[in-house]
């Protein structure tokens, strides 16, 4: 096996500035090397680590300084397809600091602000991810929807795909978390390729933000009613939609995650299908120390219950979830126990984290098993 860059470095000590230039700038940051990465930091401080949330890698992971030169450099294993953000953290004295990589350009945007990427050998972003200049675009309308339940005025953005046509009937996408997906998954991008690619039918989405999602989103009745007896009928009843609860579908990611399945489980049969990415179905199978704070404590009731007594709610049920987040085990776990049900499920992993972008990279199969176009007949 070839030794890796950073150690072919150390043998060149001691490191002078333009050497260390002239190596960061052929090798980049973080370094690739088969299913080895090397993170690298460069300035006079006392002590740097790599932070991430990569479940069963050591957070932080300290990095070494290279002689007495001011490059930093810690390499762990990566393996083949996955996909981390992270940050660095450095102590000078006393002063901490958090920020992302100053030598990766490589960024992902969340609600929660940026990170760094390193992507490792043999993952690719999904080319449909890409705005594709032959592929017509749909329309995002924005709406105020008078909801009783939620005792508000609830926006949305309703997207109607191109060629949208009142003679046709549509089926109905619903999503939670709304206008996080529009702007941190590409959503709407990737609902023209798919569309356009004839991987998914033409649909209507819904896109609905939450006020506050940690109060709505886990089993909150109020929210349920507004989706099931507000939303979906108003939609219905003003646009071609196909109504019948195959053609309806519910998803979210993470607490969306547990707002979809728990409004399927307050309406059983109304919707036909439901897309849960990263959804939180944290358990205890005794007592309740769930270790996921107060927030869990609402999500952990539920689906205990749910657990108690397993019902079929839906036809289909689209899984996924990172194997680097926590949420993998639960996630595993709820496999089997929709299944008993009687429900199909399609469940699938990926080599990456709790993010946004995990999320948007699955939407291709996702929705392609969920509302299969005409391509269905090429890919069988």
């Amino acid at each position: 096996m070839e030794r890796l860059a950073v150690n072919r470095l150390r043998e060149r000590l001691p490191l002078d500035g333009p050497t260390i230039d002239r190596f960061v700038e052929r090798y980049g940051c973080p370094i690739i090397e088969g299913e080895r990465v090397t993170f690298l930091y460069r300035g006079d401080v006392d002590e740097v680590w790599i932070r991430h949330r990569v479940v069963g890698l050591p957070d932080p992971l300290p990095l070494k300084r290279i002689g007495d030169s001011d490059l930093w450099s810690v390499t762990t294993v990566l393996p083949e397809g996955s996909r981390v953000e992270y940050q660095v953290e450095i102590r000078k004295g006393e002063h901490y600091e958090r920020f992302n990589d100053l030598l990766n350009p490589r960024l992902a945007h969340s609600p929660m602000g940026s990170s760094s990427v390193c992507a490792a050998i043999g993952y690719r972003v999904p080319e449909w991810v890409a705005f594709d200049p032959e592929a017509r675009p749909g329309t995002l309308v924005e709406e105020q929807v008078r909801s009783k339940a939620l005792r508000r005025d609830q926006p949305v953005q309703i997207y109607l795909p191109a060629r949208f046509n009142r003679a046709q009937r549509y089926p109905l996408l619903v999503v939670h978390d709304g206008t996080d997906y529009l702007e941190f998954a590409a959503m709407k991008t990737v609902l023209d390729n798919l569309i356009h690619r004839l991987d998914i039918d033409p649909l209507v989405a819904v896109f609905v933000p939450p006020r506050d999602r940690l109060k709505e989103y886990p089993n909150h009745a109020p929210h349920a009613r507004f989706v099931a007896r507000e939303l979906v009928p108003l939609l219905t009843d003003r646009l071609p939609l196909i109504d019948t609860p195959e053609a309806r579908c519910l998803m979210g990611s993470s607490f969306g995650g547990i707002a979809s399945l728990s409004t399927a489980v307050r309406y059983p049969g109304f919707f036909g299908s439901l897309m849960l990415q990263s959804a939180s179905l944290v358990f205890t199978d005794i007592g309740f120390d769930h270790g996921g704070g107060p927030a869990f404590d609402p999500v952990v009731k539920f689906v205990n219950r749910f657990r108690e007594k397993p019902t079929a709610v839906t036809g289909r049920i689209f899984m996924s979830c990172g194997v680097y987040e926590p949420l993998i085990t639960p996630n595993r776990s709820m496999v089997p126990v929709f299944r008993h049900t009687g429900m199909t499920v399609r469940y699938t992993e990926s080599r990456d984290g709790h993010n946004w972008e995990n999320w948007r990279d699955r939407l291709g199969d996702g929705l392609s098993w969920l509302f299969p176009g005409p391509q269905k007949f090429v890919y069988e």
